[in-house]
């Protein structure tokens, strides 16, 4: 049974790599979990049979700010953590929300990626990213994300404890899979398909991203909630398929290019044709 899709950020306009964030309302941080009846049970099978890909830890990982960051999860939510002899206290939070949760912490004048546990990373590898700065999380953006990773460093060191701000990002995707740490399957699926056939596959994979300080070690909690809904029954709205199909062709060609949206192109064209 399809459901009603949570979030749809292309109606705000096209996808863009600027912040965007908004404070929210701190009751609604976490609550209510959009996607833990659709993900939930397959995110604790990767985090016991697949750890060593969606669990991480810098060398000289952040203790403290990991079992601040991990408590402040844990006093939101009224479901037990799943147990496992050796979990982490960030892992065991992790494991009662849909959300992945990630643990910046403050280094030499930027934060540093010290501790996530990511089950859902958007072509992404975990292992290849922990411990690296903001500026190395954003290399391959466009222009190298320079600028933004300036902007986030900036935001992350004037943010007060308390205030929870909010952004979301989004793509298309073949398939609804959330654990893809590569696109390479993807892409090695589309070359088979006819323009038709991806257009019937292809999901709307939205990301629904906060951040907030922490008080005691001034590192930041950043979470993303991913939301996978196909993409043809959204469009099946007169209105909002207009609305798609303006954010889609007004995004940046850098950004459309990063996001690999190339690959799609003939399906999007085919489906918004026939919608």
């Amino acid at each position: 049974m399809l459901r009603t899709p949570h979030y749809l950020p292309f109606l705000d306009g096209p996808a863009i790599m600027a912040p965007k964030l908004r404070p929210i309302d701190e009751g609604a941080w976490l609550t209510p979990d959009t996607e833990a009846e659709v993900w939930l049970e397959e995110k604790h099978r990767l985090m016991v049979a697949q750890r060593d890909q969606v669990f991480a830890r810098a060398g000289d990982w952040p203790i403290d700010a990991a079992e601040e960051a991990a408590g402040l999860v844990l006093s939101t939510q009224s479901s037990a953590p799943l147990e496992n002899a050796v979990f982490t206290p960030i892992e065991r939070a992790a494991s009662t929300v849909s959300d992945d949760l990630c643990v910046m912490v403050p280094r030499d004048g930027q934060f540093v990626l010290g501790a996530a546990s990511l089950c859902a990373p958007t072509f992404w590898s975990l292992a290849e990213n922990i411990a690296k700065p903001l500026s190395g999380l954003h290399s391959l953006l466009p222009q190298g994300g320079t600028e933004l990773s300036s902007r986030i460093n900036r935001i992350f060191s004037g943010l007060q404890a308390g205030p929870v701000l909010e952004r979301f990002n989004w793509t298309v995707q073949l398939g609804g899979e959330r654990f893809t740490p590569s696109s390479e399957p993807m892409k090695r699926a589309l070359a088979e398909l006819n323009e038709k056939d991806t257009a019937s596959d292809l999901f709307l994979r939205v990301e629904r991203q906060t951040i907030r300080k922490l008080p005691e070690t001034g590192a930041v909690l950043f979470t993303i909630r991913i939301c996978v809904d196909p993409l043809a029954p959204i469009l099946a709205d007169g209105q909002t398929k207009e609305q798609f199909a303006q954010a889609w062709r007004s995004t940046e060609e850098d950004v459309a290019a990063y996001k690999g949206w190339s690959h799609y192109q003939h399906a999007i064209d085919w489906l918004l044709a026939s919608a």
